[in-house]
């Protein structure tokens, strides 16, 4: 068995790691002088990182679309000593109405934003059980909480992430094991030049779907105003936290739409005090 990892020294699984937020955490956390094995899809990505931090980081190829290949890539990282800290950070974006999209879109979009954290997730939790406790950091966003027209299944992967975290939270967290939901608004993370559209029709041309569409396309770096760097910051220092929240709210704009969307459906609910009460069995 290897040693578990010291006070001064933990390990980390991020990933996505190969640019954005989850580049960002990877450095952040060699700078600490922590261990991580980042996960991409381009190794040569991290070569620098490589050149600059020697041992302290280990590269894996992982494809979340294979979820077969999550068993491996998880038990290659534990034969190096328990992992204290799980980031699922890799994702991306499909943009149109759910009417345009794929069968092998929305699949996709699923089994990365929602099915490979779950697998992950789970593939991690008898060992930190085991080793007395861990962290487990998920990249959620605001769209986790709120929803755009354009952006229905990277909604469904979000808002599916939130519902299973929480729970999860609630079934470990007699062994020390903590989550946490992430929510970053907009940060300039190059997560707009990734965007995957799909091929529009004329009946969204000129709908919010249409509108929403060429905002997206034209948008440039100024309209992202999170800066990677400091969110990584702030994300780490939360895993130093030994109490720290099940969501974590990143960004002003964040903040702003999560805290409409949140008012909204409260004073929704309360309008059907009543109603609810009304199908109860009367004795």
């Amino acid at each position: 068995m290897p040693a578990p990892s010291d006070k001064g020294v933990r390990r980390w699984f991020i990933t996505g790691a190969s640019g954005g937020l989850g580049r960002h955490l990877t450095e952040h956390a060699l700078r600490c002088g922590d261990r991580v094995t980042a996960t991409v899809r381009r190794p040569a990505a991290l070569d620098d990182l490589r050149a600059a931090y020697g041992d302290q980081l280990t590269v894996r190829i992982l494809d979340l679309t294979r979820p077969a290949d999550v068993d491996r890539v998880v038990a290659g990282a534990l034969r190096s000593g328990p992992v204290d800290i799980v980031v699922n950070n890799a994702g991306y974006a499909v943009v149109g109405a759910a009417e345009e999209m794929t069968a092998e879109q929305i699949r996709d979009q699923i089994e990365v934003l929602l099915l490979a954290p779950m697998l992950i997730t789970r593939a991690f939790l008898a060992p930190m059980r085991e080793q007395g406790g861990g962290r487990i950091i998920q990249i959620s966003s605001m769209g986790g909480q709120i929803g755009t027209p354009t952006h229905s299944s990277y909604h469904a992967g979000k808002w599916g992430l939130e519902g299973f975290t929480e729970s999860v939270s609630r079934e470990v967290s007699d062994f020390g094991i903590r989550l946490t939901l992430v929510e970053p608004g907009a940060t300039r993370t190059g997560f707009a030049s990734a965007l995957r559209y799909t091929t529009a029709s004329a009946p969204y041309r000129d709908n919010a779907v249409g509108r929403t569409r060429r905002y997206l396309e034209a948008a440039d770096d100024s309209v992202f105003t999170g800066d990677p760097a400091k969110l990584a910051a702030a994300i780490y220092d939360t895993t130093r936290h030994p109490d720290p929240p099940l969501r974590l709210t990143l960004g002003s704009d964040t903040y702003e739409a999560v805290h409409t969307a949140l008012t909204e459906r409260l004073t929704a609910l309360e309008a059907q005090k009543e109603r609810a009460a009304s199908v109860a069995f009367t004795h």
